[in-house]
C-alpha cells in the first residue's frame, strides 16, 4: 500500500507583520537554540558505542531531522510570503489584515481578523484569508449580508464593525 497523498494546495502569500515575527521567532529558535543543543546531545549520546540501542543517539537524531525539516519549510515559506503592513485606503471595506465583527441571526456577535494561512488561530479569534468565512467577507462593507456554508449548514451574519487598528485584542465570542 502506497503512501502518496496529492500535494495540498499552497495557502495564500500574505502574512501580517506579527506573524511573520512569529515565524522569524521560530526559525530563529529552532536553528540558534535547539539544533546546537540536540546536536551535542547527540554527540554525546554517540560516545557511549552501540548506536543501534542508544534510545538518546535515535531520538535525538529524529529530532534532528524534525528541526532540520521545519527550518527549511520556514526558510522557503519566508522567501515566498508578502508581509501586509500598510492599511488599506478605503477603510469602509473588509480586506487582509481588518478585524470584523459578525452579528448572526439571534444577535450574537463574533469578531475576527483576517490574516495569513500561516498565522490563523481560531482561539484568539484570527480567520486565515483563505477560510470560506474570510472569502464571503472580503471586499463587503458595513451592514452588508454575508452567508457561510458550515456543517451545521447554511449560516448568514451581518457585518456590525470593521477595523484597522491594534494587532492583537481578545476575540469576542457569544456563547
Amino acid at each position: 500500500m502506497s503512501r502518496y497523498r496529492p500535494p495540498r494546495r499552497r495557502g495564500s502569500a500574505y502574512i501580517t507583520p506579527e506573524g511573520e515575527a512569529v515565524l522569524r521567532r521560530e526559525l530563529h529558535q529552532l536553528w540558534k537554540v535547539e539544533r546546537p543543543q540536540v546536536t551535542q546531545a547527540v554527540h554525546e549520546a554517540a560516545k557511549n558505542g552501540d548506536r543501534s540501542e542508544n534510545g538518546d543517539y535515535i531520538y535525538g537524531k529524529r529530532r534532528l531531522r524534525e528541526i532540520d525539516s521545519r527550518v527549511r519549510f520556514l526558510s522557503k515559506r519566508l522567501e515566498e510570503l508578502k508581509v501586509v503592513d500598510r492599511i488599506p485606503d478605503d477603510t469602509d471595506k473588509v480586506y487582509f489584515g481588518a478585524w470584523v465583527t459578525l452579528e448572526d441571526e439571534d444577535g450574537g456577535e463574533r469578531r475576527w481578523r483576517i490574516v495569513g494561512p500561516d498565522e490563523f488561530d481560531l482561539a484568539r479569534g484570527l480567520i486565515s484569508v483563505d477560510s470560506p468565512v474570510a472569502r464571503a467577507l472580503l471586499g463587503k462593507r458595513l451592514d452588508d449580508e454575508i452567508q457561510v456554508r458550515s456543517p451545521q449548514g447554511e449560516q448568514r451574519y451581518w457585518i456590525a464593525e470593521i477595523r484597522y487598528s491594534g494587532p492583537l485584542e481578545e476575540p469576542l465570542h457569544a456563547d
